[in-house]
């Protein structure tokens, strides 16, 4: 078996092309993988990163929806080794080899490029979603998969059984070996062994390749064009199908505060928000420092922030920020804001490229890039006042839209100190 491991040759498809409609207005311009977290990096960093550092380095990115910027995001930040022709990571747009329409499906677009997968003929063929916080050895799933001679596994996360409902749930037997799928059950089966959590899918697949190329063919000529709904549902009764228990998985350089298993799937704003708040404090649920297992972004040359005066409570502030005497609490500034005097951020997600003018407040807020908050601007204490001018969640979390990156370009105070008195 250990022979087998060594030998065993790994590649992956990166599902980048989600449209994601629940993060408007964040990807009214960019694909839900494009969208900015923390202080500098973009939710495609993360799956990219796990798998670069689980030396899974022969990596099709394939995406659809708005690419534009996580394609340059990828051209200027994700450049493999040259010299090294399995060690890439490659952008793959719709390529319409099998008739004229865009991907239909996750299964779909794998299908779409399957002249790729036998070109490179893996053993094993990883397939991931690229909208989901997390970190995750996976070499440890692989060291799974061939251990229990499995034809697919499944990543999954255990969740509590009340909010099981909320996920796709797997049931298995005390093996580990799937026996079925339930998209949000309204009574959801627990665990083998554990009644108080079930088996939420995470959307990550190992397949043997072989086994992957024959499904997806008579899944296509059938019309089926979803992993979830409709290839292992389909391979159950003929395969081997085993569920991975992600809480088991372990990365080195995690800290003892942290969360264990940590991993969230950003599929909505207030979501997103959350996850913010979990990357920040003296011991954060997940801390996003792991030289021992980085999160790989881009390589940024601007200078390091800027901190004329002022107060700034538990917040992250990104390359090339100036603050100048302005109070900031609980929030993370990305790269090149200005927040001038006198402004009062608190809870706040300030993106690229803003600039918060003088005596603004701003509670419980997303600034998108471009934009230019007015002076004295109150936002996040009036939801009616709000919510004729912005989007606003159901929990009361303000977004504001990004901004004319013309306009914001033309502005003669987008750097420096050069305030209107």
């Amino acid at each position: 078996m250990k022979e087998r491991r060594q030998g065993t040759k790994i590649m992956a498809f990166v599902m980048a092309g989600g449209e994601g409609k629940r993060l408007r207005p964040l990807t009214e311009h960019c694909s839900k993988p494009a969208v900015p977290f923390g202080g500098r990096y973009r939710l495609v960093d993360f799956v990219l990163s796990n798998l670069v550092n689980s030396e899974v380095r022969s990596i099709y990115l394939l995406v659809q929806y708005k690419a534009q910027s996580l394609i340059e995001h990828i051209r200027k930040s994700w450049t493999l080794s040259p010299l090294l022709p399995d060690q890439f990571v490659t952008v793959v747009p719709p390529q319409m080899h099998n008739g004229k329409g865009w991907f239909a499906g996750t299964a779909d677009a794998v299908y779409q490029n399957l002249n790729l997968l036998k070109e490179h003929r893996p053993d094993i063929v990883a397939v991931f979603g690229a909208d989901h916080i997390y970190r995750m050895d996976i070499k440890q799933m692989m060291w799974f998969h061939l251990h229990r001679h499995a034809d697919v596994s499944v990543a999954a996360i255990p969740v509590p059984l009340e909010q099981a409902s909320d996920f796709g749930v797997i049931e298995t037997t005390d093996e580990s070996q799937i026996t079925a799928f339930r998209e949000k059950p309204k009574h959801p089966k627990p665990m083998p062994r554990d009644p108080a959590r079930a088996y939420a899918s995470m959307g990550n697949y190992l397949f043997n390749a072989d086994v992957l190329i024959d499904v997806l063919e008579k899944t296509h000529a059938r019309g089926e064009t979803d992993f979830g709904h409709h290839v292992l549902p389909r391979l159950l009764s003929t395969h081997r199908l085993f569920a991975y228990d992600f809480s088991c998985n372990e990365v080195p350089g995690v800290k003892s505060f942290e969360e264990a298993s940590y991993w969230r799937d950003i599929g909505t704003l207030d979501a997103y928000f959350t996850a913010h708040q979990d990357v920040l404090g003296m011991e954060p649920r997940f801390d996003a420092f792991n030289p021992q297992w980085p999160i790989f972004s881009s390589n940024y040359q601007g200078p390091v922030a800027r901190v004329i005066g002022g107060k700034i409570d538990n917040s992250l502030l990104g390359a090339a920020t100036v603050v100048n005497n302005a109070t900031i609490r609980n929030s993370i500034i990305r790269r090149e804001a200005v927040v001038e005097p006198d402004v009062e951020l608190e809870d706040c997600i300030i993106m690229d490229y803003v600039r918060i003018c003088r005596g603004a407040r701003l509670r419980r807020v997303i600034v998108d890039r471009h934009n230019i908050i007015k002076a004295d601007a109150r936002i996040g204490y009036d939801a009616e006042a709000d919510a004729r001018h912005y989007h606003v969640t159901a929990s009361g979390l303000v977004v504001v839209p990004a901004g004319d990156v013309g306009y914001f370009a033309r502005d003669p105070r987008r750097y420096g100190l050069a305030y209107e008195e």
